[in-house]
């Protein structure tokens, strides 16, 4: 039978520290209360008989919980909360409903945690990589105003519209990179296959080749002979890239790239803003004080150029001043969100009014991902008609010069 190690606190409030034998966690704690202690840790001991589940555990951890996953969860939980069920009771019951994986071992968990005297902040803390320190935060708000109900409704929204927006941009991404990955094929064909059987029957001809014939040639022989060297740049450049990405003068030079790309930058920075702008009222709307609001934002807004700009306003704050000044010296932000900004601290609504600028923006990133789609669908077959026609004339060319001797 499995054994578990527990602390525990008796009557007299002395802390107690043993062991018991029980067939579960739910059985262990069943029994510690029975003996009149209430207990604040509960662990099974590893390498105990009855305790393989730890082999199990330390392979599920390579599952992932999605960001759809949790979107629903904390949606899920919040109604459950909203219906007045105590909170181990509407853990268990999610707990049940998700299938074998990451995210059930992990609600298990966490329900063992708080049955044991954790509050839920506590326990989801446990598991910063499913569990954020922005959902830890407002979890924590909520159980300190009494308000854990309304908070999960709102982080549900949050998440919700989070999730939204990134599909949004990702959507636009695949009719693109499924044309480019489909062209790369035909083409990859086309100078493997059929382009020699034409170098063939020009060698053959004995005479002289157009420029662009002879281009088209060599770039079938490098495609051919080469071929190494097309795989090899883009994975040394993307291995580059994750280099870069781990140092912090290499994050920011990326970073600050991606906010100046043309077209793409556009999208990045205004869903960027968004990010900030809705998760600073979110957390400033759930009670979180504002210093510790800016900070989780900072953390969790995954640019370093405009974290630099959020460093700056904590450090405004934290000597007293506004938010919306350091937000216009930094040049991230553009005049009429730092005039929002301002307004919305002199009224005294600055959540709401980082909520009004975060849809604003979403809307802005919409119609440019709508554009930018409308956009490439015609430059992409713009493209492929332009290659396709090069190789094409190119190939026909000396054909063409034979039938013009004849």
């Amino acid at each position: 039978m499995p054994v578990f190690t527990f602390e525990a606190v008796d009557k007299k409030g002395q802390k107690v520290t043993d062991k018991v034998e029980a067939t579960s966690k739910q059985d262990a704690l069943a029994q510690i209360k029975r003996r009149g202690l209430r207990p604040t840790s509960v662990q099974q001991v590893a390498g105990a008989k009855g305790a393989p589940a730890e082999k199990k555990k330390k392979f599920k951890l390579f599952y992932r919980v999605s960001r759809a996953q949790m979107t629903q969860l904390t949606t899920q939980l919040a109604t459950l909360q909203d219906a007045g069920l105590p909170i181990v009771r509407s853990l268990r019951i999610l707990e049940t409903q998700q299938r074998p994986g990451k995210l059930k071992d992990i609600l298990g968990e966490v329900a063992g945690d708080v049955e044991a005297g954790s509050s839920l902040s506590e326990a989801l803390g446990k598991h910063p990589k499913v569990f954020d320190i922005l959902y830890v935060s407002m979890v924590r708000a909520g159980e300190a105003g009494g308000v854990l109900d309304t908070i999960l409704q709102r982080l549900a929204d949050f998440q919700e519209k989070s999730l939204k927006l990134r599909k949004r941009v990702q959507g636009a991404m695949y009719y693109p990179i499924a044309v480019i990955v489909v062209a790369t094929v035909i083409l990859s064909f086309i100078m493997t296959k059929v382009v020699p059987n034409f170098e063939k029957m020009f060698k053959d001809m004995g005479q002289d080749l157009p420029l662009m014939t002879q281009f088209l040639l060599d770039v079938s022989r490098t495609v051919q002979h080469q071929w190494y060297y097309l795989v090899g740049v883009p994975i040394l450049l993307f291995l580059a890239y994750r280099f870069l990405s781990r140092t912090e003068k290499g994050r920011r030079t990326i970073d600050r790239f991606k906010l100046k790309m043309p077209v793409f930058g556009s999208i990045v920075n205004k869903s960027t803003i968004s990010r900030f702008c809705r998760t600073l009222g979110t957390l400033i709307a759930s009670g979180v004080p504002i210093l510790d609001a800016l900070r989780i934002v900072r953390d969790a807004i995954g640019n370093r150029i405009i974290a630099d700009a959020v460093d700056q306003v904590h450090g405004s704050i934290r000597e007293g001043e506004t938010i919306a000044e350091p937000l216009r010296q930094s040049g991230a932000f553009d005049d009429m969100l730092v005039n929002m900004i301002d307004v919305g601290e002199e009224t005294g609504e600055l959540d709401k009014m980082l909520l009004k600028i975060a849809d604003n923006y979403d809307l802005d990133v919409d119609v440019a991902v709508e554009s930018l789609s409308s956009l490439l669908e015609p430059i992409l077959i713009i493209s492929m008609g332009v290659v396709v026609g090069f190789i094409v004339i190119a190939l026909f060319m000396p054909l063409i010069q034979i039938i013009q001797k004849l």
